[in-house]
């Protein structure tokens, strides 16, 4: 193992009126790609301050490597005093031109006023900030809040390249699997550290969880065992959830029955029950929203290529878009059934908004039909939050200020309740401004689930939450005995929860696929294979003889360029499979052999993952130089 370039030493820090935590030893080596874990509250974020050296610890002694740069991408940007998102990100004192070059690739125009951007921008000002910043250790809080797939794909492949390390602070699975390598896990004021990615993560918490709970059982004192009620329910809920995915699998299986080979939703002759049960019946749904005049094609985000004023001819109707109109949503139709649970996923600004404004009966669709069952009584939890005044309490917040709740027509004690949603009895008095984001995210959820709903909307949910959290929330979910509408950007989440995905491309038309975000990613690539890509087209014949041929990347060499980050996810995909297989606490004994042998594996991959991020690195240089 490569020596440290960053490390702490019996590290303490006092919040409030006692230790948050105390005795963390931690070390950081120069290629670490480490996971933090741990649940809201329990000083994730604050330790990466430490580690940033924004915050002085209490006690402990840090010991860094002279000139290692260390940078924290933070969860909330702080842009106050910044008149643009430029100005903001240029002050991390990096050359403007690496900025300008980072902010293109993912999408952000930092002229944009800083005051004024919204969630999303903020995100991409303060990654362009300190990606740029050319660091030896990257501090990330949650980076791919408020981003979209594609831009969480960008930043996937460019953290897969970076040659120093990183800490990251994320509730997206998807993201920690594919990229982590090491695991810290921030547990009721202990460090923990597993050389193993995320991928291992819960068998290993299970093997803590299990002998922690033996531990309890040994000894007679009930307090002490009272202590370990979330830690069982954590487990169980665990448990729990694999018959759930077997459940929501079946339920996929039946909706994929229902729908046409290619995706679209053939249900008009559907049987009488089927019938019965449809509680959103959108058909031959259009929506269009003017363009901005005068308009280039640089500035129609989500706009068809080489569309100029996009049409309907080609649905027989006879009736063409005026030009100037982008088409969100073009010919749509779908039953939606009593307790489907639908994930609606794009790229920022492709449409998911109005699709889901559309399905609710919020908006007016331009043709065609929405109709909703009279019966439905819906439920939506925004983004916004805007329940959650900073003055109140959480009684207030739950209970109007009383001891009991009623949840769905029962009446429950309020610090019963709370423990249902992993909270602590005694934060019940509590103001709503000193909880975390993650925790009043929690609350919100808990107030919204009480109430009595059939239709239940979820706008990012997933957003601010740790992993405990999750697991609740998808429990709730396939418990919930109506039809729930999601929009996420939550892979893993995604993949866990819906029996239909509507995927949005941007250009109007919607896939509906049975199953989750792993089974839409999968119908586009099977989309690209199929697609022939269009010819350029051919240039003016020139007699004169043309210029130097510029120089290039040899066969091999481009061919390793292209195919290379393929094989490393590969390479991640059979290391994390193999550290989860590695970190069952009964597999040494019960086959030795095999415990063996993933070992060697995992570090023969690990070997040929390395060489392979440091050649794709060298060809990408080399490429660049070349103007490649």
């Amino acid at each position: 193992m490569a020596a440290p370039i960053l490390a702490y030493e019996d590290l303490g820090l006092v919040q409030g009126s006692g230790w948050l935590f105390r005795h963390l030893d931690l070390f950081v080596a120069p290629r670490d790609r480490l996971a933090l874990i741990g649940r809201n509250g329990a000083g994730k974020t604050t330790l990466l301050k430490l580690i940033a050296g924004e915050i002085d610890a209490d006690e402990g002694g840090r010991t860094i490597v002279p000139g290692t740069r260390v940078v924290l991408l933070e969860q909330e940007p702080r842009l106050e005093g910044f008149a643009t998102l430029r100005d903001y990100a240029v002050a991390g004192g990096s050359a403007a031109h690496d900025i300008e070059a980072i902010a293109d690739q993912i999408g952000i125009d930092l002229s944009r006023d800083a005051a004024t951007a919204s969630g999303g921008e903020r995100r991409r000002a303060a990654i362009a900030r300190a990606l740029a910043s050319d660091p030896q250790v990257l501090l990330l809080d949650e980076p791919t809040n408020h981003l979209d797939l594609a831009a969480i794909d960008w930043l996937e492949q460019w953290l897969q390249r970076f040659t120093g390390a990183f800490i990251v602070i994320s509730h997206d699975r998807t993201f920690l699997t594919r990229l982590t390598r090491q695991t810290l896990w921030l547990d009721r004021g202990q460090l923990r550290r597993d050389e193993l990615g995320y991928g291992g993560f819960e068998a290993w918490t299970e093997r803590v969880y299990a002998e922690e709970e033996r531990n309890a059982q040994r000894l007679d004192a009930k307090l002490r065992i009272e202590e370990h009620w979330l830690l069982r329910g954590v487990t169980a809920r665990r448990r729990r959830n694999q018959g759930r995915l077997a459940k929501l699998n079946e339920m996929r299986a039946q909706r994929a029955a229902m729908l046409g080979p290619q995706g679209t939703a053939k249900l008009v002759t559907a049987s009488d029950d089927v019938r019965s049960k449809t509680v959103i019946k959108a058909e031959g749904v259009w929506k269009s929203f003017p363009l901005p005049t005068p308009f280039g094609p640089s500035e129609v985000e989500g706009r068809e290529p080489g569309a100029s004023g996009a049409t309907r001819a080609s649905t027989g109707r006879g009736t063409n878009e005026s030009v100037g109109d982008r088409v969100v949503i073009r010919d749509f139709t779908l039953r939606i059934q009593r307790g489907d649970r639908l994930g609606i996923v794009g790229a920022n600004g492709a449409g998911k908004t109005t699709l889901l404004k559309l399905l609710t009966g919020e908006l007016p669709p331009d043709e065609g039909s929405v109709k909703l069952a009279k019966t439905l009584s819906g439920v939506v939890i925004d983004q916004q939050r805007k329940l959650m005044a900073p003055e109140k309490s959480v009684r207030d917040v739950l209970a109007d200020g009383g001891d009991w709740i009623e949840v769905l027509g029962h009446k429950k004690h309020i610090q019963g309740y709370l423990k249902e949603f992993l909270f602590e009895p005694a934060i019940a008095d509590a103001k709503i401004g000193a909880l975390s984001g993650g925790e009043r995210s929690r609350l919100l959820l808990a107030r919204e689930f009480a109430r009595a709903s059939n239709l239940l909307v979820l706008d990012e949910p997933t957003n601010d939450l740790d992993m405990e959290t999750l697991d609740l929330l998808q429990e709730v979910i396939a418990d919930y005995d109506g039809t729930v509408l999601l929009v996420s950007h939550d892979r893993d989440f995604l993949d866990r929860t819906v029996t239909l995905t509507l995927g949005l491309d941007g250009s109007g038309k919607v896939d509906i696929i049975a199953g989750g975000y792993a089974e839409w990613e999968a119908r586009r690539a099977e989309r690209g294979r199929t697609t022939p890509r269009p010819s350029a087209p051919k240039a003016a014949a020139d007699p004169a003889p043309s210029a130097k041929p510029r120089a290039k990347l040899s066969y091999k060499d481009q061919r390793d360029l292209d195919l290379l980050p393929t094989r490393i996810e590969a390479l991640e995909a059979g290391i994390a499979r193999d550290e989860a297989a590695l970190s069952d606490p009964d597999l040494y004994t019960r086959d030795p052999k095999r415990f063996v042998a993933l070992e060697q594996s995992i570090a023969k991959a690990r070997a040929e993952r390395d060489a392979a991020e440091d050649r794709w690195l060298a060809l990408a240089e080399e490429a660049e130089a070349l103007g490649g």
